[in-house]
């Protein structure tokens, strides 16, 4: 039986996929399988992939005819997942040797439906760790219970995929799969859902992913159309969230979070193209308007002067239902 399955999505990374795979070898295991998921790349990473098939204990090599997205290429993987755990990895990212082993071992002994962990974010030759914002650790926790609050960073703002461990049930419970099609932002719909709907999880201090920032075809160094895909992930937890049984109590979080990342965007709206930037404003505009309107005038009183203020003003902005939809 595969013990582990590993989904790892690649797409023009043709400069760091080696260091990837390589970091692969040094976590095969017999029980391991290694799901290698080719995005139709246009660069060398095709032919890196094939050659890890043959080589890399585990591998399996698929590749789709057009690409999709990192939402759907971890999709691919977790249809064809055969493991009993299943984890994630960046293709441009990569892990200390032995990690996964460790990691299968906390949460064999915790028993729980997944598992946090902590990571070390690479950039350039800084390295720095990056914490789960969960201070109880090695303990079975209600994921529910580390939403909130709605004013501080929690368990649901750390949102990396690969950072954990989830067992198949979660997959059978239909828990595990991303929204088709997001180019960005593909993990808060994702991360919200697990923490609603799974029964138990928990975090350990464990360090093994490095995460490699500042790489330049990464979506968040892109100032692209897509980067405005974070609009439609949100859209999907307010619209969730409040179709939870605790709605009144999750979604001041919920819509806190979303104005906290509009506000983000805006504020370095010069690293968009400029039709984008201008499309930007219009779908936050619109999205301001969409959210439970008393949860939002909370959630602006709670903010500081200058974002609060930013999103205000936007909030007041005219919106055509034409631009909207273009």
């Amino acid at each position: 039986m595969v013990k582990l399955s590993v989904i790892v999505p690649f797409y023009n990374v043709q400069q760091y996929a080696p260091d990837t795979l390589k970091s692969l070898r040094a976590n095969a295991r017999r029980d391991f399988e290694f799901i290698l998921v080719d995005d139709c790349s246009a660069d060398g990473t095709p032919d890196i992939l094939e050659r890890a098939a043959r080589e890399l204990p585990g591998a399996v090599h698929l590749r789709h005819e057009q690409n999709g997205g990192l939402a759907t290429a971890r999709n691919t993987g977790l249809d064809a997942a055969r493991g009993e755990y299943i984890t994630f990895l960046d293709g441009d990212d990569w892990l200390a040797p032995g990690y996964y082993e460790q990691l299968v071992g906390a949460i064999e002994e915790l028993g729980c439906d997944f598992l946090r962990t902590d990571h070390v974010q690479c950039t350039a030759r800084a390295r720095g760790v990056h914490r789960v914002p969960v201070g109880l650790r090695g303990t079975v926790l209600n994921p529910r219970d580390v939403i909130l609050p709605a004013d501080r960073s929690t368990s649901v703002d750390y949102a990396f995929a690969w950072a954990g461990v989830y067992h198949r049930r979660l997959l059978d419970q239909g828990l595990l799969h991303f929204t088709h099609g997001l180019r960005t932002a593909e993990d808060r719909p994702w991360i919200w859902k697990l923490h609603r709907e799974a029964e138990t999880f928990a975090v350990v201090s464990l360090l093994g992913v490095f995460y490699r920032r500042g790489v330049a075809s990464s979506l968040t160094q892109i100032g692209d159309v897509r980067q405005l895909d974070f609009i439609k992930a949100f859209d999907q937890v307010v619209r969730e969230t409040a179709e939870d049984r605790e709605a009144a109590r999750l979604l001041p979080k919920a819509v806190r979070t979303y104005c906290a990342i509009i506000s983000h965007h805006l504020g370095s709206i010069e690293r968009f193209e400029p039709a984008v930037a201008k499309k930007l404003k219009t779908l936050s505009a619109a999205a301001l308007k969409r959210m439970p309107q008393g949860v939002l005038d909370e959630a602006l009183d709670s903010m500081d002067v200058q974002r609060a203020t930013r999103l205000r003003r936007l909030r007041r902005r005219a919106v055509d239902p034409g631009e909207v939809a273009a």
